[in-house]
């Protein structure tokens, strides 16, 4: 495969979605996928499924990641490292501030 045939895939082809997924997630997407698909059939559904798409879609680029099920793990267990939101994220709190006057 190119570099160009990669760059052009779509990232939301149920195709490429499904090989990016680890195994232990493919079963649960093609039964919310072909949910999907049959609500689309009527154009009220449509939206569902592009919704499910763009979910499933950043799954896939969340699970590819080498720990990713370690990492899910530690949180469960209450072991994960963290670091607060305010200090991970450069103006954290004045975007906040932006968001909440904007929601107003």
């Amino acid at each position: 495969m190119s570099a160009d045939s990669i760059r052009d895939e779509d990232p939301l082809d149920p195709q490429v979605i499904l090989r990016n997924l680890p195994e232990r997630e493919q079963a649960q997407f093609l039964r919310q996928y072909h949910e999907a698909v049959d609500a689309a059939l009527d154009p009220a559904g449509y939206r569902r499924l592009q919704q499910v798409l763009r979910v499933w879609s950043l799954t896939a680029i969340a699970t590819s990641g080498a720990g990713y099920y370690e990492e899910l793990d530690a949180v469960r267990e209450g072991t994960a490292r963290t670091v607060p939101a305010a200090d991970a994220v450069a103006g954290w709190d004045e975007r906040i501030g932006a968001a909440r006057a904007h929601r107003r």
